[in-house]
C-alpha cells in the first residue's frame, strides 16, 4: 500500500512547492493564470491555493481570484536562522582558507569601541601571530576594523572614534579620523579591508565582511601574514579565498547578494 501511495504523496509535494515559487515570482496571482503557467488544472491548483490558505501560507485578496504568500514562511525561515551558529558556520570556511595558505585566520567583531576576536585558526608555523580569543585589537589599525567600517556612515565612523585616542602602534599606523576616512573609501569600493604593518611591525592582515540576513556587516573573516610569508604575487588568490568564505558564511545566514 505504501509504494502505491509515495509517487501521489511527491506530486503533491513538488506542487506545493511549485506554487509556493511562482506566488514568490508577484505581489499576487489569479488561479486560472497560475495554473496555466504551472500546467495544472484549474480545479487542482485551487483545491491546493485553498489548502494553503487554512494553513496559513497563502491569503486570498477578498473574494478575488487573486491569490499572495504571507510572511509565515519569512516567519518560519527566521526561527531557523535563531538556531545559526556563526562560529560554527565560519570554522568550517575558516579552516579551508588555513588548509590553503596555513596562516592564521581569524573571526571578528566590532564590540563598543573596537574589534574582538570572536574564533581563531592557528597556523602551523612557529613564526604567526600571537593572538587569543576573546582579545581586542583598535579599529582603525586592523583590516576586520576597517572593513566593517567601511559599511558605515561617515558620521557614524566618527562618532564611534570620537572617545579613541590614535596611538601609532608602528610607523605606517593612522594618526587622525581623516586619514582613516580616505582608506575607508578605498575599502568600501574593493571590498575587503588590510593591516599592512599597521597594528604590530612584520605583519600583514587581509579581512572581509560577513553578512546577516538584512545585509548588515555584522562579523569578518580575516587572514594574517607575517610579511617574510607574504606573497604579493598571491594576493588575489588569498583575496578570492576570503571572499569564498565570506560569501559561504553570509548564505547560511540568510544573505545571497554577497557583493565579491
Amino acid at each position: 500500500m505504501e509504494k502505491s501511495t509515495q509517487p501521489e504523496v511527491v506530486s503533491s509535494v513538488l506542487k506545493v512547492f511549485n506554487i509556493l515559487s511562482a506566488l514568490a515570482g508577484q505581489k499576487e496571482v489569479g488561479v486560472s493564470e497560475l495554473s496555466q503557467r504551472l500546467m495544472m488544472s484549474k480545479a487542482t491548483t485551487y483545491r491546493f491555493l485553498q489548502t494553503m490558505k487554512t494553513l496559513g501560507f497563502v491569503e486570498q485578496e477578498g473574494e478575488a481570484d487573486k491569490y499572495a504568500l504571507t510572511l509565515k514562511l519569512f516567519e518560519l525561515g527566521s526561527k531557523a536562522l535563531e538556531h545559526v551558529d556563526l562560529i560554527d558556520l565560519a570554522n568550517h570556511e575558516m579552516a579551508e582558507i588555513c588548509k590553503v595558505i596555513n596562516e592564521t585566520v581569524h573571526l571578528g567583531a566590532i564590540d563598543e569601541e573596537s574589534i574582538i576576536y570572536l574564533h581563531k585558526l592557528d597556523s602551523s608555523y612557529h613564526l604567526r601571530m600571537h593572538s587569543r580569543v576573546g582579545r581586542r585589537n583598535p579599529l582603525y589599525s586592523t583590516a576586520i576594523g576597517k572593513v566593517l567600517m567601511s559599511h558605515m556612515s561617515e558620521a557614524d565612523v566618527r562618532a564611534l572614534l570620537a572617545p579613541i585616542e590614535f596611538k601609532r602602534h608602528t610607523e605606517k599606523t593612522h594618526e587622525t579620523v581623516e586619514q582613516l576616512l580616505d582608506e575607508l573609501n578605498v575599502v568600501k569600493q574593493q571590498h575587503y579591508g588590510e593591516d599592512n604593518e599597521e597594528q604590530e611591525p612584520g605583519l600583514r592582515c587581509i579581512a572581509v565582511p560577513v553578512y546577516d540576513r538584512f545585509g548588515h556587516a555584522i562579523a569578518a573573516i580575516s587572514v594574517s601574514f607575517p610579511t617574510i610569508r607574504f606573497d604579493e604575487e598571491r594576493k588575489l588568490e588569498y583575496i578570492a579565498l576570503l571572499h569564498k568564505a565570506g560569501r559561504n558564511v553570509s548564505e547560511h545566514l540568510g544573505y545571497h547578494n554577497y557583493p565579491a
